[in-house]
């Protein structure tokens, strides 16, 4: 399940989360009693307060206090640890637990093409994903809802690459996720969401492999939108 946030947010603190979104938070601001909140989590006043207080430490909600109570909307943040929740759910209720990302095609920084085909990490992927994956990236720029969601991800079971060292340096490991492309009617596997532990990406960026070029195996330009279909190994 989701982890505590800096030591802040807890169990406790995601069941508050999820009644305040059930309560339409989610949608935007909603006004909140703490003498409500707190007969609805059958807490003391003190210890709504209390989640509230430490919900808002961790960015999860933004709180406007007023006379009567408080307007409470929780954030991108918050929204991305009940999905992690939802999608921890998923893997315990669903067989084929996926997660659907969606974004644009954008260029890269060349990267992936020079990591990809290092020998520690080709020898690999060649055992471990079955197929010899062509020397660089698919990128995606995901939207902003998908950005969200991409956080559900934390819960499925990669791939792991792991990390290695030659003469001159050492290379982090790295998480593959099994994944399809779709384009319209199109839809192409085998493929990886590859996940270096380090990377110069930001989390609204995706990163795929495949055996193929896949600009050329579904003829993607920049700005093309696709579909990215995760799955765990």
């Amino acid at each position: 399940m989701a982890q505590a946030s800096e030591g802040t947010v807890g169990y406790d603190e995601l069941a508050t989360l999820k009644l305040l979104a059930l309560e339409g938070a989610l949608e935007g601001q909603e006004k909140v009693s703490c003498s409500v909140l707190a007969e609805d989590l059958d807490a003391s006043n003190q210890t709504a307060s209390r989640r509230l207080q430490r919900l808002d430490d961790a960015d999860y909600v933004e709180r406007e206090m007023v006379s009567d109570g408080q307007w409470v909307e929780i954030t991108g943040e918050g929204e991305s640890a009940l999905r992690r929740e939802y999608a921890d759910y998923r893997r315990i209720f669903e067989r084929d637990a996926a997660i659907e990302l969606q974004g644009f095609v954008t260029s890269g920084m060349g990267e992936g093409r020079h990591y990809i085909s290092l020998p520690g990490y080709m020898e690999q992927f060649i055992e471990k994903l079955g197929y010899e994956p062509f020397a660089g990236t698919l990128n995606v720029d995901l939207t902003d809802e998908s950005v969200r969601a991409r956080a559900g991800m934390a819960s499925l079971e990669p791939v792991t690459i792991e990390g290695w060292e030659d003469d001159e340096r050492t290379y982090g490991p790295a998480f593959c996720y099994p994944a399809s492309v779709e384009v319209g009617d199109s839809i192409y596997e085998p493929a990886h969401v590859i996940a270096p532990e380090r990377t110069h990406h930001d989390e609204d960026q995706l990163e795929v492999i495949a055996p193929e070029k896949l600009r050329e195996a579904i003829g993607l330009e920049d700005d093309d939108e696709v579909t990215i279909n995760v799955t765990e190994r």
